[in-house]
């Protein structure tokens, strides 16, 4: 199983003209593959719900103040967008890191949902929206011939949404299709938490108000406070701060800001406070931060 979807992958980079190591475009959004031969710092970034699987190595994956490892042929399903940071914790030019991931789309999680005889309940109570599960068979197959359907580019649009289809099948009816369905069915804790951070997101530098995040979950605000922390481990002002460092971080690496415009930009009113907390939050302080990390993709 592992060796299959190993050599699709394999197959797949020694095709491109993007060397041999890093983050692989491909001909299909949502879809990304990843290899290093090196052990790799924490990244931090926004991930959005998708199915995660390590081919060959490990990962570890910081969430505020959870911590979860997954290796070899286990997948890691994010159900919510979250704010988090992945290191490469097992890789070696014998034995590179070797991974793919795809975003999911929702709208098609519903309509398969729908089409099943038996649909899957969705387990009690809340729970962290991102677990790992050993990958099976039916997935491992899926994801090879997605892969190979890359060296096929005008097949894409005819085969892709048959294959994607056929993923949300298996994950519906495997062994946690209860947290699976949750993020398909409109009036879950999930999917309203979700409206929440859209309208969050998409106003990420002004002012939180509880009660109007609140107001698009549909929910009380004692009872939205709880609900969010339980899905993403941390409260809507953690999640906001966090996205408004990751935002003024890619501004800075981009070149469209310095320290002190990115600090406004993103709803700060003190650069020195921004400094601060962006030093917290990436253990290096912004212009050497910066730096680094423009050194390091030169």
């Amino acid at each position: 199983m592992s060796s299959a979807l190993r050599d699709a992958i394999t197959q797949f980079i020694e095709a491109s003209d993007h060397g041999d190591s890093g983050i692989f475009p491909t001909g299909i959004d949502g879809l990304h593959i990843m290899r290093s031969t090196e052990l790799r710092m924490p990244h931090a970034m926004i991930y959005r719900p998708a199915l995660c699987v390590i081919v060959q190595g490990a990962k570890q994956l910081m969430l505020h103040d959870r911590v979860i490892d997954y290796s070899e042929m286990q997948a890691l399903v994010i159900s919510i967008e979250l704010p988090a940071s992945g290191r490469v914790v097992q890789a070696s030019v014998e034995k590179p890191y070797i991974a793919i991931s795809i975003e999911f789309d929702v709208g098609m999680m519903r309509e398969v949902m729908e089409q099943l005889d038996t649909p899957p309940k969705p387990t009690g109570g809340a729970g962290l929206g991102i677990f790992v599960e050993d990958l099976s068979q039916s997935l491992a197959d899926c994801l090879v011939r997605l892969t190979r359907l890359l060296a096929t580019p005008k097949a894409i649009p005819v085969l892709y949404p048959a294959i994607m289809r056929e993923i949300c099948f298996w994950l519906l009816t495997g062994p946690n299709g209860g947290e699976v369905c949750k993020l398909g069915l409109p009036d879950s804790q999930t999917r309203r938490i979700a409206d929440a951070i859209r309208l969050l997101r998409d106003n990420f530098a002004e002012p939180v108000r509880i009660e109007q995040l609140a107001a698009a979950a549909r929910m009380s605000p004692s009872s939205f406070h709880q609900h969010f922390k339980t899905l993403t481990s941390m409260t809507p002002l953690q999640y906001q701060k966090q996205m408004r460092l990751l935002e003024a971080r890619r501004l800075m690496v981009a070149g469209h800001a310095n320290v002190e415009s990115a600090a406004y930009r993103v709803g700060y009113e003190s650069a020195s406070q921004f400094s601060r907390e962006y030093t917290r939050m990436f253990g290096t302080p912004p212009k050497r931060d910066v730096a680094e990390m423009r050194m390091a993709a030169e």
